[in-house]
């Protein structure tokens, strides 16, 4: 459920028309619904009632300060990915103890910095990484909260570019190997064992995959204590899909994905952490476009739009699918016309949906590609120096932009010329 809806012929944002928004702000601009974030992580949140929990929420889905701030407000904890995420949680006022830092590449200077932070705790992905850490930490005379990331070697049924806990994927330490790699934890100054992660993917839609993972983490957990270490929570992560699509069938609800969950590990005694992203912000976010030209092509029609590849690359990167809707509601009846709808972005991937059946459409026009709250603004970029478009929040009757749109000028002004020219 999401809350952009028509009212009197024209989508709204909660109870902003977007018309209104485009007027003052011009697009392409992404916008938030406050109401949707929120209603998203309490009916997350609220199926765990009653267990030890933390949700964290994954920022790599969308890191805007503002919405980071939304979600922290309602008792989130924060799933980061790299040390400028960890800036961004740190300055929306979460705290260090409520973050979790996850990925396979943190440098010296990251770990650093989020020791200094007091995190909560290191997701380890390598044992490189549990020496360097080690090493950070006995210099800085400081204790690391580690679990190490467990790759269970599950097929997650979900696109190959954001399956992560098969064999073959750079992601954790292979399952088999586990009690080896706690036993070298063990043994490092710096180090304290604390819990046990695993990820095994994102926009999962079939609870199987998840069922055999966690089973996976709780035969390990029962090993890893016979071991003599010191399991105290369970990182779970994310990945639960939405839907994208219009009529699709249904994923799996949040109550049925915790169902799950305390089946295979409510009973270790273990604190809960859970790290969903697209689930609470996909569907909170659209991307508002306005049609530039109309074009009659050999075969095809052409919906050009403001909106390019470099501000959404998921349809070309993921060959993913986004609804679209006219933000002023097509009469009954309205005839309606095969299009793609592409962007003004020099290359052919660059498009939002190809082949797809809309109504008509006109120069001008302003459209909604929805479920774009989650990998959105966050992969964007200025390719072709187009201008960073701004992301925008509603929240009832009123909006704000909570990220300035990134001008031309700006961007060039970050060049400089070389001494000698």
């Amino acid at each position: 459920m999401h809350h952009f809806t028509y009212i009197n012929g024209i989508l709204h944002a909660e109870n902003v028309p977007l018309p209104e928004i485009a007027a003052q702000v011009g697009t392409p601009f992404y916008c938030y619904s406050t109401a949707t974030l929120s209603r998203h992580f309490k009916v997350f949140d609220e199926p765990f009632g009653g267990v030890d929990h933390l949700i964290c929420y994954a920022m790599k889905a969308n890191s805007n300060q503002a919405v980071i701030k939304t979600l922290g407000d309602l008792g989130a904890g924060m799933d980061i990915v790299s040390g400028g995420e960890l800036k961004r949680a740190l300055r929306a006022g979460i705290s260090g103890d409520k973050i979790i830092f996850s990925g396979v590449g943190k440098t010296e200077t990251e770990i650093a910095a989020a020791l200094d932070a007091d995190i909560m705790c290191f997701n380890v992905e390598s044992e490189s990484e549990l020496h360097l850490i080690s090493e950070v930490a006995t210099a800085r005379r400081k204790t690391a909260n580690i679990s190490v990331r467990i790759n269970p070697d599950v097929d997650a049924k979900t696109h190959a570019k954001i399956a992560t806990g098969k064999a073959e994927n750079k992601f954790g330490i292979p399952w088999t190997r586990a009690l080896k790699v706690y036993a070298l934890a063990a043994s490092l100054p710096g180090i304290k064992v604390t819990g046990i992660d695993v990820h095994i993917g994102s926009q999962i839609t079939d609870l199987e995959p998840y069922q055999a993972a966690y089973e996976r983490v709780g035969e390990l957990v029962s090993a890893l204590r016979a071991e003599g270490h010191e399991i105290q929570h369970v990182d779970l992560g994310g990945g639960l899909g939405i839907p994208y699509r219009h009529g699709d069938n249904e994923p799996p609800l949040p109550k049925e994905y915790a169902d799950v969950i305390k089946k295979a590990v409510g009973n270790l005694g273990c604190k809960i952490i859970t790290e969903p992203g697209r689930l609470i912000a996909g569907n909170a976010g659209i991307l508002v476009a306005r049609v530039v030209h109309m074009k009659q092509g050999e075969e095809k029609h052409f919906a050009v739009i403001d909106a390019a590849m470099n501000d959404l690359v998921r349809p070309t990167l993921y060959e993913a699918h986004h609804d679209i809707l006219c933000v002023v509601q097509p009469a009954p009846g309205s005839p309606g016309q095969e299009v793609d709808v592409v962007g003004p972005v020099c290359e052919t991937g660059d498009y939002t949906a190809t082949g797809r059946e809309l109504p008509v459409l006109r120069q001008n026009d302003l459209i909604a590609i929805m479920t774009a709250g989650a990998y959105g603004a966050v992969q964007s970029g200025t390719y072709n120096t187009r201008a960073l478009i701004p992301e925008v929040l509603v929240n009832g009757d009123d909006f704000a932009v909570v990220r300035k749109r990134l001008e031309t000028d700006d961007i060039i002004d970050l060049d400089n010329m070389a001494p000698w020219q």
